[in-house]
């Protein structure tokens, strides 16, 4: 048996071509999908990353670090769980839900110290401008939970051709996050979308019907809901 090459970090320049990211196949096993570093998270870099799978994910004072893993976690619209506890909530707790009316502060609070993440945050403020960026041009959305005219949950992520990139969610009352991410399933049809990509397992996210797809099977469908010419000056389309 022949052995696989030994695999190596790929870095990237900043203000470089934004399409020089190495191929997906190329990623370390261990830590499992890091693909490349450095580089720089202008909008142009960004929108060739989500269409070849890849996303940034780091914390402070680390480079930029590019993932692809293997497998890559989905949920397909037509398999998400609405318990019917959910379905009760949504329909008693007095949530309302609404898109793009607080793209700030729903990554804002997502930006937000957790104990989950260990009293830190993988959202940096370099993060947060480049998503806000993302958004004025129309390619970053946001689901967003209110109650009483109080945001208390939603979601955000980057919408390219039929697939939704979601990023990262918060709920600051019992099932809030959960409202938001049935919210954005709920108007899937409506908006075009037939993938939503997790990135990465949780047990939240797999109890909600997401599953590990391999990531060969994951670039092709992107291949097929993405049209070659979105993010490289088409406008997007509307949300």
């Amino acid at each position: 048996m022949t052995p696989r090459p030994r695999r190596t970090l790929v870095w990237l320049e900043p203000e470089g071509d934004p399409q020089a990211f190495p191929a997906a196949e190329c990623a370390l096993d261990e830590p499992s999908g890091l693909l490349a570093a450095g580089g720089d998270l202008r909008p142009e870099r960004l929108l060739a990353a989500y269409r070849r799978g890849i996303f940034p994910w780091y914390s402070p004072g680390q480079p930029i670090l590019w993932w692809c893993p293997d497998p890559r976690e989905v949920l397909l619209p037509t398999e998400f769980r609405r318990s019917r506890s959910l379905v009760k909530r949504e329909r008693n707790a007095g949530f309302e839900v609404r898109e793009n009316t607080a793209f700030a502060a729903v990554i804002a609070a997502c930006a937000a110290p957790r104990e989950l993440d260990g009293g830190g945050t993988w959202i940096t403020v370099e993060m947060r401008d480049a998503y806000l960026e993302l958004h004025r041009r129309g390619y970053a959305h946001s689901i967003e939970t209110w109650r009483y005219d109080e945001l208390v949950g939603g979601l955000y992520g980057v919408k390219l051709g039929r697939v939704f990139f979601g990023e990262s969610m918060f709920s600051r009352e019992s099932d809030a996050s959960k409202v938001a991410l049935s919210g954005l399933v709920r108007r899937a049809t409506a908006h075009g979308i037939e993938l939503i990509d997790c990135q990465m397992p949780t047990r939240h996210l797999g109890s909600l019907g997401s599953r590990p797809l391999p990531r060969s099977e994951f670039l092709a469908l992107l291949a097929r809901l993405i049209d070659s010419r979105e993010g490289f000056g088409q406008n997007p389309r509307s949300f």
